[in-house]
């Protein structure tokens, strides 16, 4: 972390990122890096990976400690302190439901864990001493187990415990968390998951999350709580305490192009729910959005996610088109070229928005009316008005079809009647001015090409 120039700093604070998550900054261990050398996902690239580019998952933690050959938490909290300095904040990982078989509590703790006295399917052997028990890899109610790691066991006051700890220990280090797969320890979710494994105690009443939460809180007020979340449980989350929740169902949509169901899932949802999703078109677990869509369809779905209300997740190599996806056991990922388009889009887009109201005023979700009957185009539009003060105001608009459409907007606009608006697109050239009892009246008429990411800037005239 500390090789980190400064022009890199430099970079994210001018293109307006708000928080850098670093991932995978938790020691592993041999054990967890024993497994990833025998993954064939990682013998199968071109060329193929070799051992010394292999590490443990990010995700079977050994410890909650800066990786030795990161520099430790000395080199963490001098990364933090600069990232400060530029105005940045940190997030990093909190892994809730499961460890790597590397930590100590394996030995030390083990009844932290999910065990058995007898053999199951996906537990493994573990002797203390004269007593064997059958101890359980972590896993999800719908998946496989994830072998190199150890399942921590939720209906255990100790485990919580420990975890709380755990938790603070890791807020006295960074601004926020991302918490993997929160859901997964949920009382009711946990208690379906392990189903199958009897406990000799009995499960707290109260959501881990609720008492974690409250708990990080009374020390950093501001400390931001962001869930790795999926199964319709964003908004049980929302309740427990997160601040945002990843929204796949958003996601999953863009990506099969299914232009009308991104406009009702906005729609559909509560103003809270939007205002607190984690919107992105790519992460560690997806493939490269550079290698699923076209770059007239990246586009709009980019300022799509730019211009909701909410946080917007960018990951490493989006911003230059990357097109491999790099498994998270690989401790570097090869250089692609850059994709220019890409690259010159994000830099302006990134750098426009920082001049509005998009992310700083009062977000409105507009309902797109159809153009004229029988016209059923409006169905592709997602359109969102920013606004900060009274003479001026920003509609984000993008038309996810492969051709052009047509809508009515109504602008929520105090006074809008009594004034002559200019009407600017900040990502192309086009001015027109618009009477306000016009789109008092009938509304704003949009007539957009294929693909359209347009960013109008309203501005009052008279």
């Amino acid at each position: 972390m500390a090789d980190v120039p400064e022009s890199e700093f430099e970079i994210w604070r001018d293109l307006g990122f708000t928080h850098i998550w670093l991932m995978g900054v938790w020691r592993t261990g041999p054990r967890g890096r024993a497994h990833s050398l025998q993954l064939s996902e990682l013998r199968q690239t071109t060329p193929p990976c070799a051992d010394e580019e292999i590490g443990g998952s990010p995700y079977a933690i050994a410890d909650y400690e800066a990786s030795a050959s990161l520099g430790g938490n000395a080199a963490l909290i001098s990364f933090r302190r600069r990232l400060k300095s530029y105005g940045l904040k940190l997030i990093l990982d909190f892994v809730p439901n499961h460890l790597g078989h590397d930590h100590r509590w394996l030995s030390e703790r083990p009844e932290l864990f999910v065990q058995s006295r007898l053999k199951r399917p996906d537990t493994f052997r573990h002797e203390r001493g004269k007593t064997q028990t059958w101890i359980a890899y972590g896993r999800d109610p719908y998946m496989g187990a994830w072998v190199d790691t150890v399942q921590l066991d939720y209906r255990n006051s100790a485990t919580r415990e420990a975890m709380r700890r755990e938790l603070q220990r890791i807020s006295e280090l960074c601004d926020g968390v991302r918490c993997d797969m929160a859901m997964l320890v949920l009382n009711e979710v946990f208690a379906k998951t392990w189903k199958e494994h009897p406990a000799s105690f009995t499960t707290p009443w109260s959501e881990f999350w609720t008492e974690a939460i409250a708990a990080v809180r009374q020390r950093f007020p501001d400390f931001v709580f962001v869930a790795e979340v999926y199964w319709n449980l964003e908004t049980r989350l929302q309740e427990v305490g997160f601040d945002f929740t990843y929204d796949k169902r958003l996601y999953d949509y863009v990506v099969a192009r299914n232009a009308a169901a991104v406009q009702q899932h906005l729609l559909g949802q509560s103003k809270q729910f939007v205002e607190r999703g984690v919107h992105f078109l790519e992460n560690h677990d997806e493939r490269r959005i550079a290698s699923v869509l076209t770059f007239a369809e990246h586009r709009a779905a980019a300022l799509l996610i730019l211009g909701l209300p909410g946080l917007c997740l960018l990951h490493e190599g989006q911003l230059s088109g990357a097109r491999e996806r790099l498994s998270v056991h690989r401790m570097r990922r090869q250089l692609e070229a850059d994709q220019t388009e890409i690259v010159e889009f994000y830099a302006t887009v990134l750098k426009v928005l920082q001049k509005t109201s998009v992310g700083q005023g009062q977000p409105v979700l507009l309902p797109p009316r159809e153009g004229w009957p029988g016209n059923p185009t409006a169905i592709n539009f997602v359109a969102v008005q920013w606004q900060s003060n009274l003479d001026s105001f920003e509609v984000v608009l993008v038309n996810l079809a492969p051709h052009p459409g047509q809508c009515y907007l109504d602008l929520p606009t105090d006074n809008l009647a009594h004034s002559t608006w200019q009407m600017k697109d900040l990502l192309g050239d086009q001015v027109f001015v618009r009477q306000g009892s016009d789109l008092k009246k009938s509304g704003l008429y949009i007539d957009a090409p294929p693909n359209a990411a347009q960013l109008f800037h309203f501005t009052r005239q008279q």
